[in-house]
């Protein structure tokens, strides 16, 4: 008697074939978009916390790649393979697949070692050197070497500055020294605002009576633009500035000129502290 062939006899092995372009398009395109977009990821490498967020960046788009890869290729895979032919008969769906272990426990943990190693390199990037990120009046890992004080002060809709070790002058722009580490204290006097200066990195909240604390390390010299990142009030969206990096010697001269052009007004300036007492707040005591 003559035996029918299976069904499946002359299909293709799908699977194999679909594993196989998807492994060969990852290992080309992961180190292209590492290579050649990694390098240009923001924001940019103006400070040695920005620099770490252009790694990290890199790493996460290198991570995504072949994931995005997956979805796509199967897409196209499944358009060109299992379409309807045309004028031809409807394909039938084929039969649904339960209770594959080996599938199952295969996603199971690949999916979880992503997340997991994730988790891990995204904890050890950001407390490493403060990652421009506020840690809150007590650092858990705070930067190491010399660092110089400044505080930021937000208010509706303006950012202060002020500088300890020059008097406790109180500026309307920052300035910062190249390749020194600055300790910026972020607080507020009224509503809750958010200090970002995007070239470096560095976005910390700034909250009413409290002292946030964010590490930056200028790389070179600079402008850099200053932003409340944080709905604030009717001109929230006016709340703007512009910063500097500059060489030492002449940042020492700027934060002397800058305590001479504000003696007259220093002696009506709180004392300096970390945090400060909301107007409002103050009255009502």
């Amino acid at each position: 008697m003559a035996v029918e062939p299976h069904p499946a006899a002359g299909e293709r092995n799908h699977a194999h074939r679909f594993i196989a372009i998807w492994i060969v398009a990852s290992l080309i395109a992961t180190p292209l978009v590492v290579l050649l977009i990694g390098p240009i990821m923001p924001p940019g490498n103006g400070s040695t916390q920005a620099s770490g967020h252009v790694t990290d960046n890199t790493v996460l788009i290198g991570m995504a790649t072949p994931v995005l890869l997956l979805v796509l290729i199967y897409l196209i895979y499944a358009i060109v393979y299992f379409r309807a032919p045309k004028g031809g008969e409807a394909i039938l769906e084929g039969p649904a697949v339960r209770g594959n272990s080996g599938v199952q426990s295969t996603w199971i943990v690949i999916t979880s070692i992503l997340v997991l190693a994730l988790a891990v390199y995204g904890t050890v990037r950001l407390l490493e050197d403060g990652a421009g990120s506020g840690q809150g009046p007590s650092p858990a890992w705070p930067a190491s070497g010399k660092k110089l004080p400044v505080q930021v002060i937000a208010q509706e809709w303006a950012f202060t500055y002020r500088y300890p070790t020059f008097g406790g002058v109180e500026t309307d722009h920052l300035v910062l020294p190249v390749n020194q580490t600055a300790e910026l204290h972020v607080t507020s006097l009224d509503v809750i605002h958010s200090f970002w200066a995007y070239q470096l990195g560095v976005k910390a909240d700034a909250n009413p009576n409290v002292d946030n604390v964010v590490f930056v390390k200028p790389t070179r010299t600079q402008t850099f633009e200053v932003r409340c990142a944080e709905l604030c009030g009717i001109w929230h969206g006016f709340m703007s500035d512009h910063g500097r990096v500059v060489q030492p010697a002449v940042f020492e001269a700027w934060a002397r000129e800058q305590q001479k052009r504000f003696a007259g007004t220093a002696k009506y300036l709180p004392p300096y502290s970390t945090k400060y007492v909301p107007e409002p707040a103050r009255r009502a005591e």
